[in-house]
């Protein structure tokens, strides 16, 4: 029996069991149909990135739990459930996979994260063909699309910042690039180049690049999260996700040219709106309901992943803006409520917001409080003390699109909030469960992480994966500065936390019809979805 479920109208529908949630388009109409899902199994992460090979029809899973990457035959993909063919051990975690020409690449992180990780290399039947040493805490690769090269954003996040001046590790951020051109079995350390950052390397919108590591270097501070890569093979960028900026590399040389910051998001602004409290009944002390409103703080875009596409001739580059934060106590937390920091009462009064401090007042549960917002910037940018005139919290809530020197064409704004409280209420800024409902308002809302941008139909797409709210949301991006909404499907609680999403075109589908595939890191499930065109 084909496994299937597909939203039609609007409302809700179960099938196998599955709650399913239907909404209406504004443009031309698809839905998302799932006929297929991998489980994982297990409690920890299992299923977080996949990458498919179209010559053999096989899926390739990184399982993190077990250190393994685990192959699937995908020639059907409308399986109940699929299950690995073959299974082969990585000797370390596992952070992402790509492929190309069936060639398989694996980033690996070291013993700690703070060591040099590898790049391992395999062929489509799971042996071993090369191994490289890349940077700290490889967190994503990805070939180029004429297959001379493979980038690896290294991470090189820190163990911790002053904890202890004899253990605390700061590795420096980078982009390995493997060239590729000897074949793979013929690689050597030769073969890889370093793509290295410093405060000399040209910076565009520098008021809005956050360097502010204790103690770090500029390279060290800078993280590299997610890579796009041009259709000619010779520029990427590279997404800052902490410094709330994007890096742009010229590959051949191994350079980057510019980094340019991101600007905030103006959320007093009409379509910036945000829920920003996960206790909005007045009197209550933990009960939240959708309370979608302008407020007087700035989102710091701070993008995960990154895709590009053409539009007449021009590059495009879209952005799930999910945002994030350093956390690592004792030494340094950015993170802090609203309501513990100690506002500049001129400044927000000036905004309309007279009453910063009573039980009524603007950082009351009820209004901003429980808001989490960065201790580092918002102070001083006014006068020399340390109130904090401005508040600034992680992630935009949205996906944007740019051009390729990262000026703003199209935010979504708060849309996707606005959508979900209309079409799954319960589920709105909660962690995928009727149960936490609510709970995510006053840190990052629905958190839009992954994305995919792929074509169908004679219209290109961008799939949007949230992170907590769980689900995809689709949308035309046919007209960059015109983006409309397409569909929105939720398979949540059985798929929860989406991470990994890429785009099967209907020339290398095994069905002969556009897919997207979905990997959870929560539910440790990978899901397959039909496109269909009403």
């Amino acid at each position: 029996m084909k496994f299937e479920q597909l939203i039609v109208g609007i409302g809700l529908l179960s099938v196998v069991g599955l709650p399913m949630f239907a909404v209406a388009a504004d443009s031309k109409p698809i839905t998302l149909k799932q006929i297929g899902r991998y489980s994982a199994g297990g409690a920890t992460t299992r299923a977080e990135i996949s990458a498919y090979d179209p010559g053999t029809k096989r899926l390739f899973s990184i399982n993190l739990a077990l250190q393994r990457l685990d192959i699937l035959d995908l020639s059907n993909p409308e399986s109940q459930v699929l299950a690995p063919v073959q299974t082969v051990g990585l000797g370390g975690n596992p952070n992402s996979v790509a492929v190309h020409d069936g060639i398989i690449a694996v980033a690996i992180e070291g013993a700690q994260k703070t060591d040099l990780g590898t790049v391992k290399f395999f062929n489509t039947s799971g042996a071993l063909l090369n191994t490289l040493t890349v940077g700290a805490l490889p967190d994503m690769l990805v070939f180029s699309p004429n297959g001379q090269w493979l980038l690896v954003a290294n991470e090189g996040e820190p163990n911790g910042y002053n904890n202890n001046p004899v253990t605390s590790v700061d590795p420096e951020g980078s982009v390995s690039i493997i060239d590729l051109t000897p074949g793979v079995t013929s690689l050597t350390q030769l073969n890889v180049q370093t793509a290295t950052f410093s405060a000399s390397i040209l910076q565009g919108n520098p008021e809005s690049i956050r360097i502010y590591g204790p103690n770090a270097t500029f390279a060290q501070d800078i993280e590299p999260e997610y890579i796009a890569v041009s259709h000619d093979s010779k520029t990427a960028w590279v997404t800052l996700q902490e410094n709330n900026a994007i890096g742009i590399l010229d590959i051949p040389s191994a350079t980057f040219t510019k980094i340019v910051g991101l600007g905030f998001k103006d959320h007093s602004l009409t379509g910036n709106k945000l829920d920003a409290s996960d206790r909005d009944v007045p009197g209550s002390s933990n009960a939240g309901i959708i309370n979608i409103r302008n407020w007087p703080v700035f989102g710091m875009y701070e993008p995960d992943t990154i895709a590009s596409y053409r539009v007449n001739s021009e590059t495009y580059l879209v952005m799930a803006n999910e945002g994030d934060t350093r956390d690592y106590p004792p030494g340094f937390t950015e993170e802090a409520r609203a309501g513990a920091l100690t506002l500049d009462a001129e400044a927000f009064a000036t905004q309309g917001y007279a009453d910063v401090t009573t039980a009524t007042g603007l950082l009351n549960n009820d209004n901003l409080g429980r808001l989490t917002v960065t201790n580092v910037n918002g102070a001083k940018e006014l006068d020399t003390d340390t109130d904090f005139e401005r508040l600034y919290v992680p992630g935009g809530r949205s996906f944007s699109i740019r051009r390729v020197d990262g000026s703003l064409v199209y935010d979504s704004g708060d849309d996707i909030e606005q959508r979900t409280a209309a079409l799954v209420p319960t589920l709105f800024n909660s962690q995928g469960t009727a149960a936490g409902f609510d709970t995510r308002s006053d840190n990052q809302g629905p958190e839009p992480e992954g994305l995919a941008i792929g074509k169908a139909f004679g219209r290109t797409y961008a799939f949007i994966g949230l992170e907590r709210t769980g689900g995809v949301m689709v949308y035309d991006i046919s007209e960059p500065t015109a983006p409309t909404f397409a569909t929105y499907i939720n398979t949540a609680p059985t798929d929860l936390a989406p991470e990994g999403l890429f785009f099967i075109k209907e020339e290398d589908s095994p069905n002969g019809k556009p897919l997207l595939v979905v990997s959870h890191e929560v539910s440790n499930t990978v899901t397959i979805f039909e496109i269909v065109k009403e």
